[in-house]
């Protein structure tokens, strides 16, 4: 399994996506860094401003784009190009594939979350950044990142056409999303929501459980896709 995520890693960084990943995900983190700085009116809070940051504009609709695009290669591609053959008949067990793929696409995220710290470093040398608030609000932000991951994945195998698995997967961010507007239990299907507590500094057991079931139900839905491919074969 290791040697499947080294080369899928590998892939990310020899074509431009890794790049394009993070590279547009720290310009937008950028954006949302201005955008608080620019409308705190003269009093900024270096205390939150890191977590203020993740509940930004900017940052969550590039989010909503970039997680697809990282993802919709995962599986779409190998059909496209033929190779689905080779990876099913490997010996590696599809179980160990699908798994290398989510935490090839995770290991990419995660890049792009550490390179966030600088902003905590520049903030220390004019205030006093809550250090555990800021540590809660990329955890949070992580599952989220994990439960899109796994979602985009599921969508990816569903299809060979990359485009239409990057669509799903946005379209299902963006209904999710706005959905809290119109009715009022949307709130309960709305992962960015559920996000939204960590940025209070508090780890929420329940919607922690949740991120993590729904990220190992998307996985396995993706699992069974793929034996069942396998076996048609």
């Amino acid at each position: 399994m290791w040697a499947i995520i080294k080369k899928e890693v590998k892939t990310y960084f020899l074509s431009p996506i890794g790049y394009i990943f993070i590279g547009i995900f720290l310009i937008a983190f950028s954006i949302s860094f201005n955008l608080e700085l620019n409308y705190s009116y003269g009093v900024i809070d270096f205390k939150n401003i890191f977590i203020y940051i993740f509940t930004y504009l900017p940052t969550i609709l590039v989010f909503a784009f970039l997680i697809p695009m990282l993802t919709m290669r995962s599986f779409a591609e190998e059909r496209k190009n033929g190779t689905e053959q080779l990876l099913l008949t490997s010996p590696v067990s599809i179980t160990k594939i699908v798994l290398a793929k989510f935490i090839s696409a995770l290991i990419i995220v995660l890049i792009a979350l550490l390179f966030t710290l600088m902003f905590v470093a520049i903030i220390s040398f004019f205030g006093t950044p809550d250090i555990p608030s800021a540590l809660v609000t990329l955890l949070g932000f992580t599952l989220l990142c994990m439960a899109y991951i796994s979602f985009g994945i599921f969508a990816s195998s569903l299809t060979e056409n990359q485009i239409i698995a990057a669509m799903i997967s946005i379209v299902t961010f963006v209904i999710t999303w706005v959905l809290p507007e119109f009715i009022k239990q949307g709130s309960s299907f709305s992962l960015i929501n559920m996000f939204y507590k960590f940025t209070t500094g508090q780890i929420d057991i329940a919607y922690t459980i949740t991120y993590l079931a729904f990220t190992v139900l998307c996985l396995v839905l993706t699992i069974t896709v793929m034996q069942r491919r396998k076996s048609a074969k």
